[in-house]
């Protein structure tokens, strides 16, 4: 069992639910990422996604971008990010997810990539333009290291989509709660409840909500439905504003309390009708 598996089976016994946080490492700079981690944990975030930097984001809105590129000028590589990993691991087994897009993962090989980061301790990936119907052998070598691998599910996916992203994920399942590019929302998108009872009947893995989640009422009104939920800009925007604080680690830290707040605690089964 994964460090994944291992954190939503605990979490579901305890009828709790993942705060699951993204950051972009390398930004401001690659040696700042280890402590952002430590900081989010410390904020009480139950997973880490680490973003890999990339030049043509085109899942991502504005603040991820940015980020991307503080950490693009910063020097920050794939194999500067698997470092970063490997310092995490020396204080922490939160469970890391490498999030980011094909390419760099390809031009790095995928059979170097999983070896390269089951060794530094990572425990899945997801690679936002990665077309399920074409990730056999990507989702070969990851499982030959024992890592999951993550798919997006969409409102826009159709019912086979869905099947394929049941059929290669592990782990959980990352649900879009909107179509469009990454970014802060002020409510809820109505497709997530369509979506998540759509991909209930496909499997039975755990079931995160992201993409426009920024807020603790976005994770109070979320709670009762999925197993999990993702925020991204709303904590890159953190890093953004006090990424020449002294204090950015606390700030950090804050943020991430103040997100953990709207979970509320829940009793009974979690989700839809099952």
């Amino acid at each position: 069992m994964t460090r994944i598996a291992r954190l939503f089976e605990r979490l579901r016994q305890a009828d709790h639910r993942a705060l699951v946080a993204y950051l972009t490492a390398g930004d401001p700079t690659p040696g700042h990422t280890p402590a952002l981690v430590a900081a989010l944990e410390a904020g009480g975030a139950d997973l880490v996604e680490l973003g890999v930097p990339f030049s043509d984001p085109i899942a991502d809105g504005p603040v991820i971008q940015r980020a991307s590129e503080r950490a693009l000028q910063a020097g920050t590589t794939l194999p500067r990010v698997l470092a970063s990993v490997r310092q995490i691991r020396e204080h922490s087994q939160i469970p890391l997810i490498v999030f980011g897009y094909l390419n760099p993962i390809l031009r790095y090989g995928f059979a170097r990539f999983a070896a390269d980061a089951a060794a530094a301790g990572v425990d899945g990936a997801l690679l936002t333009d990665l077309s399920v119907e074409e990730a056999g052998p990507y989702v070969n070598q990851m499982r030959e290291r024992g890592l999951d691998t993550i798919f997006l599910a969409a409102p826009t996916s159709t019912g086979h989509r869905l099947e394929l992203v049941a059929r290669y994920s592990t782990g959980f399942v990352y649900l879009v709660s909107r179509t469009g590019i990454t970014g802060e929302q002020d409510r809820v998108s109505d497709a997530v409840e369509p979506l998540v009872r759509r991909m209930r009947a496909a499997t039975r893995l755990p079931l995160a909500v992201g993409f426009g989640v920024s807020r603790p009422e976005h994770l109070t009104e979320l709670e009762p439905l999925v197993e999990g939920v993702v925020v991204g800009s709303a904590i890159v925007r953190v890093i953004e504003q006090h990424g020449a604080a002294a204090d950015l680690e606390n700030k950090l830290r804050e943020f991430t309390a103040h997100l953990k707040a709207g979970f509320r605690g829940v009793h009974g089964p979690v989700g839809l009708a099952r």
